[in-house]
């Protein structure tokens, strides 16, 4: 039987490979985006939905999972940060996958065995100057997940996936030409960025009845970066 599946902010990069991934299973798909564009052209309902300013959806009865996948790049220094800069970081980041969940939950509880699967980053793990805001954010999230999972099981699962650099349009300003690229490859032990495709992949396994048994887990698909030294 199909699942349901809600995907916010699901319009591009990751976002984007999932859902066609998704849809390519068999998956029934709502999504809520600020953008649809690209959704829309694979027949997918969308709603719109503002990550800094989150409404109620109109969401099916019963939800199988749900991916929050808005996220926010903001790199400074530190004594360059603002008091804005950190919250609007926490809100579109972990805050509003917290609303995002509690408004689904009842959805998701009719599931026999529903899945959530939120988004973190490789500077959690490995400190980076100049990530303070995001990495704040992010951290949060991860302990949301932890927390999120003890509470919520055994019917629903919950994971985080926290990948190193991405090749999408939200990583443009580091990847925008051939010298960047390379740059940024050589910083990872696999000597690569990540491609959406395979991170979608990791995000569909999660979402499946194959991670039947996997739960309050941050995921790294980092090419190495976060674990492993070459030299």
């Amino acid at each position: 039987m199909a699942k349901n599946i809600l995907l916010i902010g699901a319009n591009s990069g990751i976002g984007l490979a999932t859902a066609k991934l998704l849809q390519s299973q068999g998956a029934t798909l709502t999504a809520a985006s600020r953008s649809s564009n690209e959704l829309t052209a694979l027949g997918i309902p969308v709603q719109a939905f503002d990550a800094e300013n989150p409404h109620p959806l109109d969401l099916p009865e019963s939800l199988d999972g749900l991916i929050y996948f808005p996220g926010t790049i903001t790199l400074k220094p530190f004594h360059r940060l603002t008091p804005e800069d950190f919250s609007k970081d926490f809100q579109i980041n972990c805050l509003g996958a917290a609303q995002v969940i509690q408004h689904a939950l009842p959805a998701l509880k009719k599931s026999p065995a529903a899945s959530i699967v939120l988004f973190s980053t490789v500077a959690v793990a490995q400190g980076m100057a100049f990530h303070a805001s995001v990495a704040a954010a992010k951290g949060a999230v991860e302990g949301l997940t932890k927390s999120l999972a003890a509470e919520l099981a055994p019917k629903i699962r919950v994971n985080t996936i926290a990948p190193s650099l991405t090749d999408t349009p939200l990583a443009n300003q580091f990847l925008g030409n051939e010298a960047k690229k390379e740059a940024a490859e050589k910083r990872h032990p696999l000597q690569a960025v990540g491609n959406p495709d395979h991170v979608a992949q990791l995000a569909a396994f999660l979402l499946s009845d194959s991670a039947a048994f996997i739960t309050g887990q941050i995921h790294r698909p980092d090419g190495g970066l976060s674990s492993v030294r070459t030299f």
